[in-house]
């Protein structure tokens, strides 16, 4: 089936790889606030310093990992630098851009390996929250992820995807007016998936249109929030052909792939992908959400 993108068409999807393996090859460090707290401020310039560099050379790995596997998709984990996103501190920014030439290289790795690289931030970024405080806490958030981005050298647009669900429940309005006044770094890179409860995408998509923003299509999500039966449902490709429509170009579209454990609707990630449902046979790039990560990623590499 074809794949197009950069970097050429092949004959198979992108199969993507979220965040961290399984085995220790891709590993990441964290602090957590309350140590980070409690540190004096010398202490806590240190403390991020091995931190950030120490994660910088792990996300370069991590492009030599997926090289070696033919890996064209990679979610970085968007907790690779704690404490970026603090309002008030300037630490994080500080030590971040003292490692600008590291952060570089290591993003050039994954464009010269032509890998693509998305982020899908923590769930606490809300910005139709009803809660004031809270918005502007998601757009500091959103905007420092905007920034790693911009410091990898990854281009402005959703070829390197910042992907957020819809938030708020009920709040689509308030959505669709926040997006348009985003900084371009987040706004030019900015997707939204469907979930299992506030969002589906038929929520979604009005927002989508309105904001050209793309849809990235969750399957599994859809068959919860609309209570199908399974993803061989023709809903589902319907859905697929719909976010694809708000893919400019249409083929750098993603989609979400997982399985429920005990059922098409339970919740949970299954270890592997045991069900690739057909609505995705022509679909570019898929985003594998399965708890056995690379083990999943390879299992459909090999069926590909």
């Amino acid at each position: 089936m074809p794949c197009g993108g950069k970097g050429g068409i092949v004959t198979a999807p992108a199969y993507g790889l979220v965040c961290m393996t399984v085995g220790p090859e891709v590993r990441f460090r964290t602090v957590t606030l309350s140590r980070y707290r409690a540190l004096s401020p010398s202490e806590r310039e240190a403390k991020l310093l091995d931190l950030y560099t120490d994660n910088i050379s792990r996300l370069r790995g991590a492009a030599d990992f997926c090289a070696a596997r033919g890996i064209r998709l990679y979610r970085m984990s968007a907790s690779l630098f704690p404490m970026l996103d603090l309002i008030g501190d300037e630490t994080g920014e500080a030590v971040l851009t003292s490692l600008a030439g590291q952060l570089r290289e290591a993003g050039q790795a994954f464009v010269d390996r032509k890998i693509r690289v998305l982020m899908h931030p923590e769930q606490f970024i809300v910005l139709n929250s009803d809660t004031p405080d809270v918005r502007v806490r998601s757009v500091h958030a959103l905007n420092s992820h905007a920034r790693v981005m911009d410091g990898m050298g990854l281009e402005r647009s959703p070829w390197n995807l910042l992907l957020l669900h819809g938030g708020k429940g009920g709040r689509a309005a308030e959505l669709q007016a926040v997006i348009p006044d985003l900084p371009d770094a987040a706004r030019l890179r900015l997707g939204l998936e469907n979930d299992e409860y506030a969002y589906g995408p038929a929520d979604l998509l009005p927002v989508c249109e309105a904001t050209g923003v793309p849809l990235v299509y969750d399957g599994h999500h859809h068959v919860i929030h609309d209570r199908l039966p399974d993803q061989d449902d023709p809903a589902v490709r319907e859905w697929v052909l719909k976010a694809r429509a708000t893919w400019t170009p249409p083929d750098w579209q993603v989609v979400h792939l997982s399985n429920g454990i005990d059922s098409p609707q339970d919740r949970r990630h299954s270890h592997l992908i045991t069900h690739l449902p057909a609505a995705f046979a022509d679909v570019p790039w898929i985003e594998v959400e399965a708890k056995g990560k690379e083990e999943a990623v390879g299992g459909l590499m090999g069926g590909a």
